[in-house]
């Protein structure tokens, strides 16, 4: 390991790209750490405290949302931006047809209005964050001036954020949103290890609980890591094609199905649903009448870690589903494998290869939702078990199935630079 560290240090190319990385990273910690003037600190901690939502914002955006940072929204506009223009691929043909037959120029282009996109979604949540937290009491009235003043800061963070992951995509090693919500997400280290000094030196009865703690997070990380590599190959091979005197084709291949395709989208997409209405009925518990007994009790009912954990659960489940069905297609997977020749074998090409594929996958699917739905809920059980609030990342949830398919794909990336350089040294 020390000497693949130095093998990649004196490849200069190599280097300079992990610099780049590493560079960026500090303009983004730095941004992170200016905050926009007149909020109440203590009235942010707060309103973090009681609400489960901004806690998991603010894990996605690199704990800058409870600084009221310049750069507060991190990349999550972008990232919402991408994921509706890759929705809309699905039911407008031409965008379809844009990013499927027009080649790198088509892709160039649908990024291209992922960009685009990502400025109004930026104004409008950030709109949003003000009027919330100037009915919270986090910050005081504003006029209009100085909402057109922090609109256009937070926006244009975002937009530099998105652009230096850009960079790193292209000048750095590996994709440079994933690294930039990764530094995020690690970027809570020191504080987490200052906890768990202050917690063992004032309460040494928690040293058993840390203990406890890390034995169970490094099956699960090891468990993550296995079912982020697993893959269900189907076998494909290809006709032979004779053209003149040359023979194309022949070959054997595999279709590789991953046991969880849908990633961290699914997780993502079920907190929201839980956790924004946990919000507003929680905004609605003080109001009297009818209204405030429903929300008391709704809110009771959602509190209950049973509930919460249950509807996680099922929801993860079914978002894995929908997600999976609506960005893989088995029957344009059949249609590609039969214009180059491709078959199962053993299986007419066509509608029986995409039935192969559909049932295959469906299969692995169940796996995969399963055990997604169980790392969602694996925080809120150790958590309760333990009682050990610092490095929650590294018990499940979102964030360590970020952690662990960036580090896997940073390493990827660095092995293949690597063995490149061998090759051209021969």
């Amino acid at each position: 390991m020390l000497s693949k560290i130095v093998k990649i240090f004196q490849i200069s190319d190599l280097r300079n790209r992990i610099l780049f990385v590493l560079g960026a990273f500090a303009v983004f910690r730095f941004m992170a750490n200016i905050p926009m003037p007149g909020f109440d600190a203590e009235r942010m901690r707060e309103l973090f405290e009681q609400f489960q939502m901004f806690q998991f914002a603010d894990l996605l955006v690199g704990g800058t949302l409870d600084q009221f940072s310049i750069v507060m929204l991190g990349l999550g506009p972008y990232i919402t931006a991408v994921i509706v223009i890759q929705l809309l691929t699905l039911v407008w043909p031409a965008l379809k047809k844009m990013q499927s037959e027009e080649g790198d120029a088509g892709r160039q282009k649908v990024n291209q209005y992922g960009r685009m996109l990502t400025v109004p979604f930026a104004l409008g949540q950030t709109f949003g964050m003000l009027t919330l937290f100037q009915n919270q009491g986090v910050l005081p009235a504003l006029d209009i001036m100085e909402i057109i003043t922090i609109l256009s800061v937070i926006t244009a963070g975002t937009v530099f954020l998105m652009w230096i992951g850009e960079l790193i995509t292209e000048k750095g090693i590996g994709n440079g949103v994933s690294l930039m919500i990764f530094a995020g997400i690690i970027s809570s280290v020191p504080a987490n290890i200052g906890q768990v000094i202050r917690d063992i030196t004032f309460n040494p009865d928690m040293v058993p609980m840390y203990i406890l703690f890390l034995l169970l997070a490094i099956p699960i990380i090891a468990s993550v890591v296995h079912v982020n590599e697993a893959r269900r190959n189907i076998p494909v091979s290809y006709a032979r094609r004779v053209r003149g005197r040359k023979i194309y084709g022949g070959a054997s291949t595999y279709l590789p199905l991953t046991l969880n395709p849908a990633g961290v989208i699914p997780i993502i997409f079920a907190m929201s649903l839980v956790v924004i209405p946990s919000m507003l009925v929680g905004f609605l518990v003080g109001v009297e009448g009818i209204v405030g007994s429903i929300a008391q009790s709704v809110s009771l009912f959602l509190d209950n870690t049973l509930v919460y954990g249950g509807l996680i659960f099922v929801l993860v489940c079914l978002f894995t589903y929908f997600y999976t069905a609506v960005t893989f297609d088995p029957k344009t997977i059949s249609e590609n494998l039969q214009k180059m020749g491709g078959f199962v074998p053993g299986i007419r090409p066509g509608k029986s290869t995409a039935n192969h594929i559909s049932y295959i996958l469906n299969r692995v699917l169940l796996v995969g939702a399963l055990f997604l739905a169980t790392v969602a809920v694996l925080p809120m059980a150790i958590s309760g078990l333990t009682d050990v609030g610092a490095f929650g990342f590294l018990i499940g949830g979102a964030s360590l199935i970020i952690i662990v398919s960036v580090v896997l794909e940073t390493i990827r990336q660095i092995n293949a630079q690597l063995q490149m350089r061998e090759y051209e040294t021969i």
